[in-house]
């Protein structure tokens, strides 16, 4: 059997400081997206032994289109399109599934996806259909992205695609900016609220709530997408969207018609994390007391606060994040590399997730270590 190619690119990423292992966990948690501490919590755990002592199953056995479709898939649905205002849900396995099935299903062979250049891989990995990639959170390149594509004669329709809180640098969307674009151009807009979903807006509903009001939710042009294993602390995606595009999905995303359907136990879960985040006001106050700590510290140590619970510390050298990181798990932080294609070239950084894990005095711990270290560089 020839191995060689295979053999050359892990040694290409070797020599580039960029071969990716798994590792275990270690320390103090600043690296998951467990923002709220929902996923080891005493509410989940007992909404999942409640289901399973309702009789609820471990597994779906199949496709939704088979034997696959769950009640607790439909109610999770319904409470869900309620929860965050959208006229219906559909339910994927994960937010990586769920966002390559928009990208592929949804715009036609004769539309315009317009996308941020930092959209996620899992949005850029469905994209077949023409798209174009402006600069990052530039609503203006984005426009005249459109107006060239209009005169050059082309009628289809144009879908903005854009997270509203970045995994990588921390930062938000303008979406006051990016609606008016959308209404400008009749054009759908596509929010990955992923990162927002459970931290941010009344109930936990996200950053479109929190930054346009509740109206905008369930707009005709808006689909959002909300992951459930980040601030929800379980597994998998809802995506908000028109009945019209969910029966779409239902009958040509691949990626839903050709995969069994998500475990009815974990959309038992997913149910009691919607009503944790109802009540969680409390949680995010704190979460938010914790981001404004480290911008003090960043701002101590000439950084650029992010202003979310993503503080990236740009390094630029793959060799020199790897490093970093290595010295302050040794002292007792679960921290990683974030390094190319990730990020961009250039920008390799450690990235610093803020949750309920960690107390302010651990925010000093570590910050205090990482000054001490980056003297060292």
């Amino acid at each position: 059997m020839t191995t060689g190619p295979h053999k050359a690119v892990l040694d290409t990423l070797t020599a580039k400081g960029r071969l990716r292992r798994l590792a275990p966990r270690r320390g103090l948690d600043f690296t998951s997206n467990d923002y709220l501490a929902l996923a080891e919590s005493h509410a989940l755990r007992e909404a999942a032994q409640d289901a399973l002592a309702r009789g609820v199953a471990v597994g779906a056995g199949g496709s939704r289109l088979l034997r696959g479709n769950h009640p607790e898939h439909e109610a999770l649905e319904e409470e869900a399109a309620s929860f965050f205002g959208g006229e219906t849900v559909l339910y994927f396995s994960t937010g990586f599934a769920a966002n390559a099935a928009i990208a592929a299903t949804l715009p036609r062979q004769e539309d315009l996806i317009v996308c941020d250049a930092l959209i996620h891989a899992s949005f850029r990995d469905g994209l077949r259909t023409p798209h174009v990639l402006t600069p990052h959170n530039d609503v203006t390149a984005m426009d005249d992205a459109i107006v060239r594509w209009r005169a050059a004669g082309n009628t289809g329709r144009v879908w903005i695609a854009v997270e509203t809180l970045y995994s990588m640098d921390g930062d938000r969307a303008p979406l006051p900016e990016l609606v008016a674009l959308a209404a400008r151009h009749d054009a759908m807009l596509l929010l990955d609220e992923a990162h927002a979903t459970a931290v941010y807006g009344d109930r936990g509903r996200g950053l479109l709530h929190e930054k346009m009001g509740a109206q905008y939710e369930g707009a005709p042009n808006i689909i959002s997408l909300h992951t459930c294993g980040k601030g929800l602390g379980a597994a998998g995606a809802l995506v908000c969207l028109p009945r019209l595009y969910r029966d779409f999905m239902v009958n040509r995303a691949r990626g839903f018609i050709y995969s069994t359907a998500p475990s009815p136990l974990m959309a038992a879960v997913v149910r009691a994390a919607l009503n944790v985040s109802a009540g969680a006001q409390q949680e995010r106050t704190q979460l938010q007391a914790l981001v404004r700590h480290a911008g003090g510290w960043m701002k101590r140590l000439g950084l650029a606060a992010s202003g979310s619970q993503i503080q990236p510390i740009i390094v630029g050298e793959d060799s020199r994040a790897v490093a970093l990181a290595a010295a302050l798990q040794a002292r007792g932080h679960d921290i990683r590399a974030i390094r190319p294609p990730t990020v961009p070239e250039g920008t390799a950084r450690l990235r610093v997730a803020l949750t309920l894990h960690v107390t302010p005095t651990d925010l000093d711990v570590l910050f205090a270590d990482l000054e001490a270290e980056m003297a060292k560089a």
